[in-house]
């Protein structure tokens, strides 16, 4: 879908095979038409005013992964209302064909010590990208150690113990489809600056199936 005006763009671009499942689409189509919603919103508050740049929606819808119990959609783009930059959409849509729902985080793993435990590995894990960039990028010691604090302080923040803080998120799984590890999606902001972009950790089923509710643990390896 590509609307083009003077004041503002939208480009949205749906999978083929969506419609198959009714349901997720409506799910993908509700997220892309609050997106629209809140560009137009922003466009009306011109008022007779033009932009000196359009205003511009761009979303990308793909599907990451289809088996018979798991189909999850990636949904990737940015809004731009004015500023320096757009502001990032960042989504992830996992669905069960078999129930016909959602698989939502707070599902996955339904207690506040769940979420802790998988914060810790992930936090970890983001430490040791930063980590890592430090020594790619020759930085001082004293530079490595001001980049990892201010690291450090966002990825607690942004991995603390809510269901909220991991709700983006994609299974990847085996040749026999089932999950081998949860990558966890962090949009801009959340875990580090805007200039990191979107910042990802994958955490083991090991890890995970101690955690997750005993209704869901059949769709991991053991």
């Amino acid at each position: 879908m590509i609307e083009h005006t003077p004041s503002y763009v939208v480009g949205i671009s749906y999978p083929k095979g969506l419609d198959r499942y009714p349901g997720l689409a409506a799910q993908v189509r509700g997220y892309a038409e609050a997106a629209r919603a809140e560009l137009m919103d922003a466009v009306e508050g011109l008022g007779n005013d033009k932009p000196t740049a359009p205003y511009e929606l761009s979303l990308s819808f793909e599907t990451v992964l289809d088996t018979p119990s798991l189909v999850a959609v990636a949904a990737d783009g940015s809004r731009y209302t004015g500023g320096a930059h757009g502001e990032p959409l960042v989504a992830r849509f996992v669905w069960l064909p078999q129930q016909q729902r959602l698989l939502t985080a707070q599902a996955l793993v339904p207690s506040a010590d769940g979420w802790a435990a998988i914060g810790n590995y992930v936090s970890a894990r983001l430490h040791e990208d930063v980590e890592a960039r430090a020594q790619a990028d020759k930085l001082s010691p004293e530079e490595s150690e001001s980049l990892l604090r201010s690291a450090d302080k966002m990825i607690a923040e942004g991995t603390e113990a809510k269901a909220e803080n991991f709700a983006q998120f994609q299974p990847l799984v085996d040749a026999g489809g089932r999950i081998t590890a949860i990558r966890f999606v962090f949009p801009p902001y959340q875990v580090g600056p805007y200039s990191d972009g979107t910042r990802t950790a994958d955490v083991p089923a090991s890890v995970l199936l101690p955690l997750v509710a005993p209704e869901y643990t059949d769709l991991f390896v053991h």
